[in-house]
């Protein structure tokens, strides 16, 4: 190879090197450091010591953990759905909406994301606390016999979370929905079929890819939120995350934290690409 064609093709390449750099040190190392310490021994009163044992693994196979990473899942799964059925009749109102009108509401979601995960929690842990919260507000308007807090529980973790979220899921929809070609719902319905119709079976197959794409970044998105469950629920609504968390900083059990970590991401990139895989499947033709 002579020398201008090296050069040529170190120019074609070192674009790419920066982003290779920051992927090598701020997922590969901290990855690989989690992995080799989730092998490692706690020294009990200690911190922990280099060592290559499976214990910290064997202890996932107990019905307590098979319950947390099973509820982890599930919520997540249902924060996504919620969140896809939610989201998609709002994106699809908004992309129809005048150009100048979808600022507003465009804004307004941002704004949500600008807020920190303990402010949401702070915020709807009040409004749904017994003494100043909407339990007061039904009471006022008689649809309660007396004011009553909804927090902590389920449906505030839920709530929260989807919360959270909904933004997410709507500006990962939004560049689809508003690059829809929309004589297909016209060519539809010219053929008969009611709007309802063509949204279910034109509209919807059309933005398969997009629906897939948000399930997994809000299933994602919703499995590594740890704060909100802490604050909105009891203990039997805290995730995995939260386990994580409290072993690593209240427990001082760093090998264990990393294991259960390490579990997490391997558990999540496996469904991760099984969705990916059922989208690509019944990608239409």
């Amino acid at each position: 190879m002579s020398a201008a064609m090296a050069r040529a093709a170190w120019r074609e390449q070192w674009p790419i090197l920066f982003p290779a750099a920051m992927l090598l040190a701020f997922f590969v190392v901290p990855f690989g450091t989690m992995i080799a310490v989730s092998f490692f021994e706690r020294v009990p009163g200690g911190f922990y010591q280099p060592a290559f044992t499976l214990d910290n693994y064997a202890r996932f196979w107990s019905l307590f953990f098979g319950r947390v990473l099973g509820f982890s899942l599930w919520l997540s799964a249902l924060v996504s759905a919620i969140c896809l059925l939610v989201g998609v009749p709002f994106t699809r109102a908004l992309t129809r909406l005048p150009r100048r009108a979808q600022v507003p509401w465009l804004i307004a979601l941002l704004c949500v994301l600008s807020l920190s995960e303990v402010i949401i929690g702070f915020a709807w842990s009040t409004l749904l606390s017994r003494t100043a919260g909407i339990g007061n507000i039904l009471f006022a308007l008689g649809l309660l016999g007396e004011p009553m807090s909804f927090t902590p529980g389920f449906a505030a973790v839920l709530l929260g979370m989807v919360y959270q979220a909904f933004p997410y899921a709507v500006l990962v929809l939004y560049p689809a929905f508003s690059r829809l070609d929309p004589s297909l719902a016209e060519a539809s319905r010219t053929l008969g079929a009611t709007p309802v119709r063509a949204f279910f079976t034109v509209v919807l197959p059309a933005l398969r890819p997009a629906l897939v794409a948000t399930f997994i970044v809000v299933f994602v998105f919703a499995l590594g939120c740890y704060l909100l469950p802490q604050l909105l629920g009891r203990p039997q609504h805290w995730t995995l995350s939260v386990l994580v968390t409290d072993q690593a900083i209240y427990q001082s059990n760093m090998p264990f934290a990393a294991a259960m970590a390490v579990f997490l991401v391997i558990a999540s990139v496996l469904l991760v690409l099984l969705t990916a895989a059922i989208g690509r499947n019944r990608a239409p033709q």
